[in-house]
């Protein structure tokens, strides 16, 4: 896919060379740091060092005060808690934060989960009848509940305490509840906004111990469970976060929970190795796939283990449910991409409309976001569920999906979303139209140049730059995520050395060098399309985006390219 190289630029450009004088690094350094709104020494400072600085105190969240008193007055009566959460990585780590903070103290504590499927998102009444059978004192939900209004009077109605823990957007009414702490709160005066559910279910954690008295550093043995919530929910890495997520990656590689250390034997990756890419794309999946298959129980079963036999037997559960997962994503993109290059013109379409009964609701989410990437045009993927049609959307940059949806509400029976992602319900008898309206949405919005995805660039770079002295510093860039992206570089006028070749599975590979440099190893997944292109190229010479990563073969480690895009010159 051919891209449209967009240059990110400071906001004050006096900033790059005021940090490079100060901190003495290359001017490429500076301009990364005066992206990203460093503008000083100790703006610099508390980015490479965020453990320098003090978590914020979790008494500056709105309802604080009453939701950990509350919680330490269960503790210290040994009342029954219920644990509610969501079946996203999220909420299952989330979740066993909070089971595993209550169990040490010996109380009846109980988790809740509803089936995706079965029961949907959020707080539903199943989960207060289950919270009223057992006799609950007490519900905590976690990742969910900002919404749940009507389940918060029935459970005041019998006689059960809730305290909400959520991140998401506020709606027009906050339930009636003991405590609803949520940094969104248009009321809350919490200095950051991007806490994951389970980052809000931490500080819950925090006040409870400072109102039991017990020593302040007790909940970090929960940052590893943080820190894969934080990676996996796509919430900024910045700030508290990039704290927390820190914190959380030195205690997964130093020691990790038996859950995790047993999850991470399977998968095969080595102590120490675990980034946040580990997570996003290894841990975090494997905790997604139980939930994303209808029953999350055994995710949340195996960061709770205590036992290690247990953690072995979860850890395999999860690989199985992973593989299951993972084939009937793939037979249903293969499905999808059939449908679509034998059923419709792409270029006749602003919006891809895809429906199939039998597609599985947990894999089309996933699938609609790599057609967005395949295609680069919202896509919404359509399965049906006792009779309604029901999916997920994604969307692509100056394409509101929620909005869109928006204009489609007489044929929908539900909704709900954001920009970039929304799920939704509908009769059958309105697909036809609904696909209509989308395209025509799509096309009221969208230009030629909207369906050419932008290549964000962080820096020129010149590829004499690249050694030891410049990776280290880049290297104290990590954890990468939304907020603080791994930079995107162009190096230009770059020449091939050799050969270039085809590896693995349709993985372009060649040999670069530029005005005399070092020769570096460049390497483009699923890039094969280029070979022919590049074989041609009479000059030599092209330009190339690209990050830098540190690449570990037969014992060796060296700085290699990764390929986003390649311009050959004429």
């Amino acid at each position: 896919m051919a891209y449209r190289w967009v240059y990110s630029e400071p906001e004050r450009e006096e900033s790059v060379r005021l940090l490079q004088q100060q901190l003495n690094v290359p001017e490429e350094i500076a301009r990364l740091l005066a992206i990203r709104g460093i503008e000083s020494f100790d703006d610099a400072k508390s980015f490479f060092r965020p453990e320098s600085q003090k978590l914020h105190d979790p008494f500056l969240m709105k309802d604080m005060e009453p939701g950990a008193s509350r919680l330490a007055e269960a503790i210290c009566n040994h009342q029954k808690v219920l644990i509610y959460g969501d079946y996203d990585v999220d909420g299952t780590t989330a979740v066993s934060i909070l089971y595993t903070f209550l169990r040490s103290f010996g109380i009846d504590v109980h988790y809740y989960i509803p089936h995706r499927f079965k029961e949907g998102y959020g707080i539903n009444p199943d989960g207060i009848k289950h919270a009223i059978d057992i006799n609950a004192d007490l519900i905590v939900s976690v990742d969910c509940g900002i919404t749940a209004v009507k389940e918060a009077k029935v459970a005041k109605e019998n006689g059960i305490d809730l305290i909400i823990c959520d991140h998401h957007t506020v709606g027009d009414e906050i339930p009636d509840a003991v405590a609803v702490l949520d940094p969104k709160r248009p009321d809350c005066n919490y200095p950051f906004d991007g806490l994951s559910g389970a980052g809000v279910g931490f500080k819950l954690v925090q006040g409870t111990v400072s109102k039991l008295g017990l020593p302040k550093t007790l909940p970090n043995q929960f940052l590893d469970l943080v820190a894969i919530s934080i990676a996996s929910d796509i919430v900024p890495i910045v700030e508290e976060n990039r704290y927390l997520m820190r914190r959380g990656l030195k205690m997964i590689n130093s020691e990790p929970r038996l859950g995790i250390k047993a999850l991470l034997n399977r998968i095969k990756i080595p102590p120490g190795s675990v980034s946040t890419s580990s997570i996003v794309f290894s841990i975090g999946p494997r905790i997604n796939a139980a939930g994303r298959m209808g029953d999350a129980t055994a995710a949340v079963e195996l960061m709770i283990s205590e036992d290690e036999t247990k953690a072995d037997k979860y850890a395999a559960e999860l690989e199985k449910i992973n593989i299951r997962r993972r084939t009937t994503d793939s037979e249903t993109m293969e499905q999808a991409v059939d449908m679509l290059e034998n059923n419709y013109n792409v270029e006749n379409l602003s919006t891809m409309v895809l429906h199939h009964p039998e597609w599985h609701l947990g894999v089309i989410g996933i699938v609609a976001s790599r057609l967005v990437d395949a295609y680069y045009r919202p896509t919404i993927m359509l399965s049906t569920v006792e009779g309604k049609i029901k999916g997920s959307a994604r969307s692509i940059k100056g394409f509101n999906i929620y909005n869109a949806l928006k204009k489609c509400e007489d044929l929908l029976e539900q909704f709900g979303g954001h920009e970039f992602a929304a799920g939704l319900t509908m009769d059958a008898d309105n697909l036809d139209e609904f696909r209509k309206r989308m395209n025509s949405i799509g096309f009221q919005k969208l230009s030629d140049n909207d369906f050419l995805p932008e290549l964000q660039i962080d820096a020129n770079l010149n590829l004499e730059h690249v050694g030891p002295k410049f990776w280290k510093l880049l290297s104290q860039f990590e954890p990468f995520g939304p907020g603080n992206m791994r930079p995107v570089f162009v190096s230009k006028d770059v020449c091939i050395e050799g050969v270039p070749s085809i590896v693995g599975n349709g993985h372009l590979k060649f040999k670069v060098r530029q005005n005399g440099s070092a020769i570096l190893d460049a390497i483009g997944f699923n890039m094969h399309e280029y070979l022919p292109m590049l074989r041609k190229c009479d000059s030599g010479q092209m330009d190339v985006a690209y990050v830098l990563e540190e690449n570990y073969w037969n014992g060796k480690r060296s700085i290699q390219m990764r390929l986003k895009d390649i311009k050959v010159h004429n």
